[in-house]
């Protein structure tokens, strides 16, 4: 198998004007709502990114008419709340843990069996945090050991439950919300904090019933979705990346156009800001039922600090560039709250660890967080180990290094920014990508 590589050499001020691709957390749902409501769903600004590809492919599967991605429009013929076919073989989720958890809670309480699988990735990650609840609504669903793949045998009715999440998981949420939507009577779910709503959002955008009160979402299976036209707003996990490249990188001055800022997924904002970042939201909008602007993002000297752990849940994706940050911040950086962090594409806070080690960077990892102590950043050569968002955050942070940092196994970026390099590169940054 071809490894892909990055190679990201210092740069200079960054200057200019980008449009980061389509949500991929939007772009997963927009596929599922639109697959089972009544009628024809156009999706603009969709992800074509291979995580969310790979849930297009599995409703394909099901039966469903999908035109398209072409040039980021796809167009689904929906075949309503009940019209999913039994898959002919195992659906690859391939490295997506939202298809596999989602696509879960839609499987359950339908009337045939199917599977689940994914890639080597995929295949670590925990699904007991989904198969449990949907147990306890009398789902019968089969892990391996606690993991992927898995195994749903169908024609099980389910019934609603009341479920007070144990961690914060956007995912088991919308799992639980799909379940839901066919079990007898109500299913409450209960969350301690707050996580990313898009799920809610997209409910409403298909005129779905829901309620929401507090901390609590209730959902029955009386509804139905109809269809409706989406347009995916720029995913801010991407934005990220460069969000802190300008902030870090002296001189810079960039405009990220259309991105979305659903208050669920401002933390990397309210985090950078805390610690000194120069980022101004513009032109603020709706886009059907998110919330969209313009990000103008300035360079500025920043100080550690002790993440809230409030924040956690709204910028769990986007750590591993708040790490690069944190890298280059005066003083020290803490975080704790976040354990989820260990249960990602790769162990996120020991694969970060790890690499600002190799850079020359005083970290530490705890079961739940870091302690990163601001200094200069050396070159080097670090493993991303197979995680897009691994790999993209030690890109920048080759950006501000003394000497180039080779960044190994890039491969996993195609699949939420298949076009990172050209991005990057379009605002001066100096990143090659190369194949062995």
């Amino acid at each position: 198998m071809t490894q892909v590589n990055f190679i990201s050499n210092p740069a200079q001020s960054l200057q200019g004007e980008i449009v980061v691709p389509g949500d991929k957390s939007i772009s997963h749902r927009s596929i599922i709502f639109g697959a089972i409501a009544k009628g024809t769903t156009t999706i603009t600004g969709f992800l074509d990114g291979e995580d969310c590809l790979a849930t297009l492919k599995a409703f394909k599967a099901m039966g469903v008419k999908i035109e398209g991605p072409t040039a980021q429009k796809v167009v689904i013929h929906g075949v309503g709340k009940y019209g999913l076919l039994k898959p002919a073989d195992v659906i690859d989720c391939g490295n997506s843990g939202t298809s596999m958890r989602l696509l879960a809670g839609l499987l359950a309480p339908q009337l045939f069996d199917s599977a689940l699988s994914g890639d080597e990735s995929l295949q670590k990650r925990p699904m007991e945090r989904i198969s449990n609840p949907l147990t306890q609504m009398g789902a019968n669903i089969v892990t391996t050991q606690g993991r992927p793949p898995l195994t749903i045998h169908g024609g099980h009715s389910l019934t609603g439950i009341t479920y007070e999440m144990p961690i914060d998981s956007a995912q088991v949420k919308s799992c639980l919300l799909l379940a839901g939507m066919y079990a007898k009577g109500k299913t409450t779910i209960i969350e301690k904090g707050v996580t990313r709503d898009h799920t809610e959002q997209m409910l409403s955008t298909f005129s779905y019933p829901l309620k929401i009160s507090g901390n609590s979402i209730t959902i029955s299976s009386d509804g139905e979705c109809l269809a409706t036209d989406i347009n995916v707003p720029g995913d801010i996990s991407s934005a990220a990346f460069f969000i802190v490249a300008a902030t870090i990188i002296p001189d810079s001055e960039i405009i990220i156009k259309n991105v979305g800022i659903n208050p669920t997924r401002t933390g990397i904002i309210q985090i950078l800001r805390q610690m000194g970042a120069k980022i101004t939201v513009k032109n603020k909008r709706l886009s059907g039922k998110e919330l969209v602007a313009d990000l103008l993002v300035q360079s500025a000297p920043l100080v550690g600090i002790e993440i809230p752990t409030e924040l956690v849940s709204l910028a769990i994706d986007e750590f591993p560039v708040i790490f690069i940050a944190a890298a280059c911040a005066k003083g020290q950086t803490r975080l704790h709250g976040a354990k989820e962090l260990r249960a990602k594409e790769s162990d996120r806070i020991g694969t970060m660890v790890e690499g600002l080690l190799i850079l020359g960077i005083e970290a530490e990892g705890f079961d739940d967080g870091v302690l990163i102590e601001g200094g200069v950043l050396q070159g080097g050569t670090v493993d991303s180990y197979n995680d897009h968002r691994i790999a993209m955050a030690f890109a920048i942070a080759g950006a501000v290094a003394g000497s180039p940092v080779t960044i190994k196994n890039c491969a996993n970026v195609a699949t939420s920014f298949p076009t990172f390099v050209k991005t990057a590169n379009k605002l001066n940054l100096a990143i090659e990508e190369f194949r062995k």
